[in-house]
């Protein structure tokens, strides 16, 4: 029950740390950067999307995509350790969703390698890596945490990695090999 099946690519091939091979879904979008009033907390100059009027980092931008699907959801902003919907503001997670992210985390509040976007619709969960094409690789900690999730009992259909570029003159999809 993927929200992103629209914007589907071929998997992604992991080898985790025990040595298994996961197929990971693999998702791909352009999107525009912003070109009105530049806000004033970057985040560390990270570029600023333009998602239907509304300035937003890729995190927000896929979680927009997430929630026109009917999903809930939050940006899982683990270097300012906060749980987010909407830029600059910060926001609490439900407590049966909390549980669900607590499963995942295997008990560790914040863990180094959590995937980006958390999103939940009834009992169907979705772990979400925003990869910004041709910037940003998985590192060996993402793939700690993701066996670590499923080794909690998550399946694979709970986790999709989202490449995104802001190259929108490109015209057909020819995916990056994270």
């Amino acid at each position: 029950m993927n929200p992103l099946f629209a914007d589907s690519a071929s998997p992604l091939e992991l080898t985790l740390p025990s040595g298994r091979l996961v197929l990971i879904p693999l998702c791909f979008r352009c999107f525009k950067l912003w070109q009105g009033t530049p806000i004033r907390d970057s985040f560390g100059h990270k570029p600023v999307l333009n998602w239907n009027g509304e300035p937003l980092f890729a995190e927000l931008a896929i979680l927009r995509l997430i929630q026109a699907s009917g999903w809930e959801g939050v940006w899982i902003d683990t270097y300012r350790r906060r749980f987010r919907q909407y830029w600059p503001h910060t926001c609490a997670l439900p407590k049966e969703a909390q549980m669900f992210l607590d499963k995942a985390n295997q008990g560790r509040k914040w863990p180094a390698g959590c995937f980006d976007v958390f999103a939940f619709k009834d009992d169907h969960l979705l772990f979400i890596e925003a990869k910004w094409r041709g910037h940003d690789s998985i590192k060996a900690n993402m793939k700690t945490w993701l066996e670590s999730a499923l080794n909690s009992g998550l399946s694979l259909e709970s986790f999709l990695i989202f490449e995104w570029s802001i190259d929108a003159a490109q015209s057909a999809f020819q995916p990056t090999r994270l």
